[in-house]
């Protein structure tokens, strides 16, 4: 490898952070550059909602790779520096610093510009093409201090949008004292996570600390000298409109990803929206990668395009783009499993193979609890899963209770193998009564669907 090899990654999330760390243990002598358009090193986004709550004590604890640290690694990092321009001919990028011009050569490009948060088209919610006041995304260190920095208990907080971002920002307002209500386009919530017999035991779960409204869309915003005071919102079956009194409202709405520099340069953007790459992480454009959010891929299952909206995912492209950037050889799994979880208000839910909806499948649900009903102490545990019709492969499933996550994880597994239902049934689960039942939730979800295929077949 060669000692006067130049790499430049564009931006420090966790997806360009941990393809500077790859690059740097792959080759010693590299030069290794990271432009950062904010004034934090690689932090934790997904722990912004905890910071929030105050389960984590302090900001800045979400910080994982300070500047010391790059700078012991050798790795030039600068902070509050915006790419301007990639001359994909000289390979070069333009990077402005305040009012300096930066211009560096590079070898390898890697492009981790992220996304930003999509914005909903709601009268009034903007003057001078800035959010009002008390208005807040939740993408940066400085949305969540600001968002903390203006909760009032006992007062009144609005979530537009009920993913995961948005239940997680409900949940931690709810603990800060506020009064929570969330606002959701479509007919249920976690519509991009779960089916909706699944998500609704969720609905009923946590309905009990916030009102939720589902197939309704946030139309208009009133404000009082410029800090929001009431937002509109409308049935979008009926047309019934209804006002909510809010000092605090929350967009979860989605993402865009951040795809200009991308598509200047003459990448290749995929049927998403996103820069399309491969296993490698390579765009159309030799030597020029790109991972994390602003990336598509395609599913493991389906092979269709999705969008990597996934810290986990960003991480796995980050640690082969920065090995390959830097001359070595590492090719991602074929396709995506989109293997994800979260927790709000006391109840795990997670989800594996979530482009399977609408497939020929059978699927089968098992409602169960986490210990034998004999032993104090066990949790409700509801799984369904999801099989090929023809084939018998297990190739999506979901969970929501305990220990839902590390459940999907031994699903993702048999994804990833290839494995089929009936062998799945067969799995040998540990068991002792204060921790797990003689048979687990997961191969007694398995034997439902076992049976629903033997009939149509």
């Amino acid at each position: 490898m060669s000692k006067d090899k130049d790499i430049i990654i564009i931006g420090c999330g966790a997806a360009g952070g941990t393809a500077a760390q790859f690059a740097r243990k792959t080759d010693r002598k590299s030069s290794i550059t990271i432009f950062e358009k904010d004034k934090y090193p690689q932090y934790s986004k997904c722990g912004l909602p905890y910071a929030i709550s105050g389960k984590i004590s302090n900001f800045y604890d979400l910080i994982e790779f300070s500047t010391e640290w790059f700078k012991k690694s050798k790795i030039d990092l600068f902070l509050e520096t915006t790419v301007e321009k990639i001359d994909i001919e000289n390979k070069i990028v333009i990077a402005k610093k305040g009012n300096a011009i930066i211009e560096k050569t590079y070898c390898s490009l890697i492009l981790a510009t992220g996304a930003r948060p999509l914005i909903p088209p709601i009268k009034n919610i903007k003057k001078n093409n800035t959010l009002i006041g008390n208005i807040f995304t939740l993408r940066t260190m400085d949305d969540a201090r600001k968002i903390s920095s203006s909760i009032n208990k006992g007062k009144n907080a609005t979530i537009i949008g009920a993913g995961l971002i948005g239940l997680e920002m409900a949940d931690s307002l709810y603990k800060k004292g506020m009064n929570v209500t969330v606002i959701e386009a479509l007919p249920y919530i976690l519509p991009n996570t779960l089916d909706k017999d699944m998500s609704n035991i969720v609905f009923k779960d946590i309905s009990s600390n916030v009102k939720i409204f589902t197939n309704h869309i946030a139309t208009k915003i009133e404000d009082h000298a410029d800090i929001i005071s009431e937002v509109s919102i409308k049935n979008n079956e009926t047309g019934e409109e209804k006002n909510i009194g809010t000092d605090l409202l929350v967009i979860a709405a989605g993402l865009k990803p951040n795809i200009s520099l991308a598509k200047d340069a003459g990448c290749e953007i995929g049927q998403t929206g996103h820069i399309s790459v491969n296993r490698k992480c390579e765009t159309s454009l030799k030597n020029i990668y790109a991972i994390g959010d602003c990336t598509e891929l395609y599913d493991f299952y389906t092979k269709k395009s999705v969008p990597i909206g996934l810290g986990s995912i960003a991480v796995r492209q980050g640690i082969a783009s920065g090995i390959n950037a830097a001359g070595g050889n590492y090719i991602l799994p074929d396709g995506v499993l989109q293997t994800s979880t979260s927790e709000f208000f006391g109840l795990e839910i997670a989800a594996v193979g979530s482009s399977v909806k609408g497939l020929p499948v059978v699927t089968g649900k098992f409602n169960g609890l986490s210990l034998p009903h004999y032993f104090p102490g066990g949790k409700p545990i509801s799984i369904k899963v999801f099989v090929d019709e023809k084939t018998g492969k297990i190739i999506a499933a979901q969970a929501v209770g305990d220990r839902a996550a590390k459940r999907i994880d031994t699903f993702a597994c048999a994804i990833l193998g290839g494995m089929n239902v009936e062998t799945f049934r067969k799995l040998e689960t540990a068991y002792a009564p204060p921790i797990a039942p003689t048979l687990d939730a997961e191969t007694l979800a398995c034997d439902v669907v076992s049976i629903k295929l033997d009939r149509k077949r």
